[in-house]
């Protein structure tokens, strides 16, 4: 279960190594934010600010191609609540809160 979502071609980096990067690239954002909040808060008109767009943002851990991969790789016609197993399970729960309802009633 821990290995999840490593794989064998990218080398994980040290815990500390990404945590220092993941606070760097916060503070990036909010020095950048700040600064544009101290223009506006001077006096210059918003739409005058060079606004600093899409390419300040950090990159998304969620990576688009590699959910697409795993999605045509998946078999789309079973679900798992539709399977006879976790309709048997959702009936034992449901029956298990009726029992208890007729005992706190009683």
């Amino acid at each position: 279960m821990s290995q999840r979502h490593r794989s064998s071609d990218v080398p994980m980096l040290p815990k500390q190594e990404v945590r220092a990067h993941a606070h760097s690239e916060r503070h990036r954002i909010h020095v950048e934010l700040n600064h544009v909040a101290h223009q506006v808060s001077a006096g210059l008109d918003p739409e005058d600010l060079h606004e600093p767009g899409a390419a300040w943002k950090p990159d998304h851990r969620h990576d688009a191609d590699v959910a697409r991969t795993k999605l045509a790789k998946q078999s789309r016609g079973m679900r798992h609540w539709k399977t006879k197993m976790w309709k048997r399970r959702t009936n034992l729960r449901r029956a298990r809160v009726d029992a208890a309802r007729q005992i706190a009633e009683a």
